[in-house]
């Protein structure tokens, strides 16, 4: 790919816990309007990484680049602004609230649209655009029928949903997908596979996914770590075929 394509690239990213090292010179690149999957057993590191894009997690070493231009570590009220949107493994919405206004919250702090924090309360020319704003958000995951519904009212596959809308309202350009698939059954899981075809038409997307059916439908590119370390990346089909990945992995799978 292109290098005027590249949106998101990571050099030699370094973070130790104590005296343990989560991740070692890992380095990544993501290109417009592309999907990569980083895979990798449990404690590889993976979600370690997610943290150090979402400013979870102190960084020891490492450059950053997005769309070009060098970047320091964000903090996490950076995100938005930066064009990053992160969903987590929980779905993490609050069960008193409407789903409307779960998906409203996901907008706190965008300077791009100029709300504020929808716990500090919105003039209503603020609250009308963040409604619009929260409507497009669920439209994009079909959804839009469910917005006046409690959040305790709703089955666990669209809680899901509900939970990509709300990482939807700031309209990202890098979209961080911590397993959309969790916990999915195998009709749920071929509706999020589609979805997220549909959504790199509009953003770039990173996701760590144990689904193998998820990863290797969706994913343009792989990365798999082991121990804090990328021991292969590519294409999906080279990725499968890497001896070390199905020592370290995949097994059965390949």
């Amino acid at each position: 790919m292109s290098t005027n394509s590249r949106i998101l690239s990571i050099k030699d990213l370094s973070i130790s816990f104590g005296g343990l090292k989560a991740l070692n010179k890992v380095s990544l690149d993501l290109h417009k309007n592309e999907v990569i999957g980083l895979i990798g057993p449990n404690g590889a590191g993976k979600t370690t990484l997610f943290n150090a894009l979402s400013g979870l997690v102190e960084v020891d070493s490492g450059a950053l680049e997005i769309q070009g231009k060098s970047h320091k570590w964000p903090k996490p009220h950076e995100l938005v602004k930066l064009g990053i949107s992160r969903t987590l493994q929980g779905v993490g919405l609050f069960p008193e609230l409407s789903v409307l206004e779960n998906v409203m919250i996901g907008a706190s702090n965008t300077a791009r649209t100029g709300l504020i924090s929808a716990a500090l309360g919105l003039s209503s020319k603020d609250e009308t655009k963040l409604k619009e704003l929260a409507m497009t958000a669920l439209e994009r995951v079909y959804a839009t029928g469910l917005a006046n519904r409690r959040a305790d009212t709703l089955d666990y596959p669209v809680t899901k949903r509900v939970a990509l809308a709300r990482a939807l309202i700031s309209q990202p350009q890098i979209l961080l997908l911590d397993e959309p698939a969790g916990g999915l059954g195998a009709q749920d899981i071929e509706w999020m596979n589609s979805l997220i075809h549909n959504l790199s038409s509009q953003c770039s997307v990173v996701l760590v996914e144990h689904h193998m059916d998820v990863v290797m439908s969706v994913c343009d590119r792989l990365y798999v770590l082991n121990f804090g370390e990328v021991i292969a990346s590519g294409d999906v089909e080279s990725v499968r075929r890497n001896p070390d990945v199905v020592a370290a992995y995949l097994g059965a799978h390949a």
